[in-house]
């Protein structure tokens, strides 16, 4: 009997619904795209006869009904690696257009995802940790139900943890607020670290439910 496919992590490949082919996902920092990379994956798609090409829920390009076979060539035509949207890691980060574009931003989302992607993007964790940030009150990103949610304000950001948009839907709840890009940093690295060193494997939201948020303020802020 023949066997089925399956995910190829490494590859960042997602069997789909017929076991045979796959959807891959390019890392494209912040789904920020220019004409020049917009025709390069239009060309490497109708090369290697991609069934379909859609933007994803997060903000990136999704080539899907992929062949196993022609994987490796298409991340080698587009110069890209994969997203990483498989696995137990670090979600290519989600931001919407902040103070850049939008007359509503309070702040810099694109520098401060883009940031984020570049210090944290694959780090190996417990469960999938997915990054939003939005540069108002408004929330366009859905912040507020991710893993770490970053929400802009004229004094500088909201952080919130443990949020989910799964089947049971999970405002995250407040770590800290008005703090600097500079803090951001530092207190997702103490997230992370404390997250991946207790070795339950849980999703971050569920981990804090476990262990008492009380107790994952304290030991991640040091207070």
């Amino acid at each position: 009997m023949e066997m089925k496919k399956k995910n190829i992590p490494d590859k960042g490949a997602a069997v789909e619904k017929d076991l045979e082919t796959y959807t891959i996902i390019p890392y494209i920092p912040g789904g920020i795209l220019d004409p020049a990379t917009l025709r390069k994956l239009a060309d490497v798609a109708e090369k290697y006869q991609v069934q379909c090409i859609k933007m994803t829920s997060e903000h990136k390009m999704g080539f899907y009904g992929v062949k196993e076979e022609y994987i490796a060539d298409i991340y080698q035509d587009l110069g890209m690696v994969p997203g990483g949207h498989t696995g137990k890691c670090v979600r290519a980060v989600k931001f919407c257009t902040g103070n850049t574009f939008c007359k509503k931003g309070y702040q810099n989302t694109v520098e401060m995802g883009l940031r984020i992607d570049e210090a944290f993007h694959r780090r190996e964790t417990p469960r999938k940790v997915k990054i939003a940030l939005s540069g108002c009150t408004s929330s366009c990103a859905e912040s507020a139900v991710r893993d770490i949610g970053l929400i802009g304000t004229p004094k500088g950001w909201r952080l919130l943890v443990g949020g989910t948009c799964g089947l049971q839907v999970k405002k995250g709840q407040l770590l800290a607020e008005d703090i600097s890009d500079k803090e951001v940093l530092d207190y997702i690295e103490k997230i992370l670290d404390y997250y991946t060193g207790k070795g339950i494997e849980k999703r971050l939201g569920r981990f804090i439910d476990q262990i008492g948020f009380d107790k994952f303020f304290k030991e991640v802020l040091g207070e």
